[in-house]
């Protein structure tokens, strides 16, 4: 299987903004969706913003209006802005179950680690 790589996490201040990357070769030319999830301590993981394979984009209610999610080929992009003392969390990207090959060859990504402080 292949593992998505993350990256763009670290410490920023709370209303501040981060861009988070991650790249799933061979998910566009397979017509796989990609997703973001985020896991803060003690928490669940919870699904963060989704991308189909046409573009069509959906957030959960905690993160709309101030995050998007896009896509350049194999590479999946989150902008967060004015980010909240709630964001604080382990974000990782995974390859949606579109179809069967994009089910079965992906992992779940090692994930980047973004810390809102005062």
């Amino acid at each position: 299987q292949v593992q998505p790589v993350e990256s763009g996490g670290g410490l920023v201040q709370v209303g501040g903004s981060l861009r988070l990357s991650c790249t799933a070769p061979g998910s566009f030319s397979n017509k796989c969706g990609m997703y973001w999830r985020r896991q803060g301590a003690g928490q669940t993981n919870d699904w963060v913003a989704y991308i189909d394979p046409t573009g069509v984009t959906r957030y959960a209610n905690s993160v709309q209006g101030r995050f998007t999610i896009s896509r350049d080929k194999d590479t999946v992009y989150l902008q967060m802005t004015d980010l909240q003392f709630e964001d604080t969390a382990m974000y990782s990207c995974r390859v949606g179950s579109e179809t069967m090959y994009c089910h079965n060859n992906y992992a779940a990504g090692q994930g980047t680690q973004v810390t809102v402080s005062s």
